[in-house]
């Protein structure tokens, strides 16, 4: 199945917002749903309001671009761009290693390794005033930066303290600058543990185990795979999911010919209750895979999607 390519206008749309009743009729804030990763691997999502709008003018928008690995016009590759927030310019050089860092991290998982030759990576030199990301090391920490990144989701949800979020608006802008951009990720320079989910997904620059949070995003935007964990609803009564991991067939056909194969991520190719959200009524292929745990492998329905939607994108491999 063919995730479709997602343009940067449609990236930064991809955030959910929604209201609710309150009581005696008012509407709630508007909430936006994120992924929240933790340092031991477990995703969950958690609703956040809605960021005021501070987007950059266009004016604003002026950064150098340098191409990290270039292997061909970027309407035949994946473009993946980085923008770094809390960067200054005496910084750049360490931002550019964080960048080629999380970019060899996610080469060095499959199917990403043996296709790296087909994607093109960017790194969009954003420079910051001051050094460092808003709350951090701790609550009301303020640093005049130029994507207003923080953790507790900018001081907006004071519950989750590794919710690295992002001005969405201005880092697409800024990831816009580079060809093609069909997925940006923007990179804190903080070496605290963190990262978000989004259509700008980030991950703290110079930590080394948030590069996995790339990996897991890109089994979003690429392969259109859905989320394999069970959290926050109970049970399942729509339709059949459209993403290719997930199904509500307790039987798993609709990975009939993968059934009982060993996959890469461990175990065996089944119907595993819990996934996308609900914890009973939809399945997954396996136990625990990098769309349910970080550091984890794709099982092998979700590698075989990436892999055709790299041989959709890519003519030579037609």
């Amino acid at each position: 199945m063919r995730a479709r390519r997602l343009t940067l206008p449609v990236l930064v749309a991809a955030l959910v917002a929604a209201t609710a009743p309150a009581p005696g009729g008012a509407a709630e804030p508007p909430v936006e749903w994120r992924e929240v990763f933790s340092p031991d691997g477990t995703i969950t999502r958690t609703a956040v309001p809605v960021a005021a709008g501070t987007a950059a003018v266009p004016s604003e928008v002026v950064a150098d671009v340098v191409p990290i690995q270039r292997t061909g016009p970027s309407d035949q590759r994946f473009d993946l761009v980085f923008v770094g927030d809390g960067y200054t310019a005496s910084e750049l050089g360490a931002y550019h290693e964080h960048a080629v860092g999380k970019w060899n991290e996610l080469a060095a998982v499959e199917p990403f390794k043996s296709y790296r030759q087909y994607f093109n990576v960017w790194r969009v030199d954003v420079v910051s005033r001051e050094s460092g990301v808003d709350h951090d090391p701790v609550l009301g920490t303020a640093k005049d930066t130029a994507l207003d990144m923080g953790f507790w989701c900018q001081g907006r949800d004071p519950s989750t303290e590794r919710l690295l979020c992002v001005d969405q608006t201005k880092a697409g802008r800024f990831g816009a600058l580079a060809p093609g951009a069909d997925q940006v990720v923007a990179l804190g320079n903080t070496a605290k543990y963190g990262g978000a989910g989004g259509g700008v997904a980030t991950a703290s620059g110079a930590n080394e185990q948030a590069g996995q949070i790339v990996v897991h995003e890109l089994g979003h935007s690429i392969g259109g795979l859905a989320d394999e964990y069970d959290y926050p609803y109970d049970r399942y009564t729509g339709a059949e999911p459209s993403e290719p991991n997930a199904t509500a067939d307790p039987t798993g056909g609709k990975w009939s010919a993968y059934l009982g194969r060993v996959s890469p991520d461990g175990g065996t190719v089944g119907a595993y209750e819990g996934s996308r959200y609900y914890k009973r009524g939809l399945y997954r292929p396996t136990e625990n895979s990098i769309m349910r745990t970080l550091g984890r492998e794709f099982n092998l329905i979700g590698r075989d999607a990436m892999i055709a939607a790299f041989k959709e994108e890519i003519p030579e491999l037609r």
